[in-house]
């Protein structure tokens, strides 16, 4: 099972920091991802790690601006969010792929979270 949490308004410019904690079974081996739907849009890629962090992997529309990070030992992963912008609105969502490497593809995930939402005002 996994729960996002974080959301929230944020002024353009400002910081989120989006959390999902992983429950119920390991997820060691999976690759875990994240990914968002605007409003009105087609649900699209955030970004992607590997369990262990090893191996990274960003949209290029949040390269520079959001860094996923883990804390393995609470079995949460993080989504940090800087410099936001109003497009960056929309709903995130944490989920895992059983093939253990980032993956862009949301049809990779078999499992998701519920989303989080986030809006970002001018």
């Amino acid at each position: 099972q996994l729960q996002a949490s974080g959301g929230g308004l944020v002024q353009a410019g400002g910081s989120l920091r989006l959390s999902c904690v992983v429950s119920g079974r390991t997820f060691s081996s999976y690759g875990m991802g994240w990914f968002r739907q605007r409003p009105g849009k087609e649900r699209e890629f955030v970004a992607s790690d590997t369990w262990s962090g090893s191996s990274t992997y960003y949209a290029d529309s949040v390269k520079g601006r959001f860094t996923i990070s883990r804390d393995n030992a609470k079995n949460t992963r993080y989504l940090q969010m800087n410099s936001l912008k109003p497009e960056d609105t929309a709903v995130y969502y944490c989920a895992a792929n059983p093939y253990g490497l980032p993956s862009d593809s949301d049809s990779d995930y078999d499992h998701w979270g519920q989303g989080t939402l986030v809006t970002v005002s001018s």
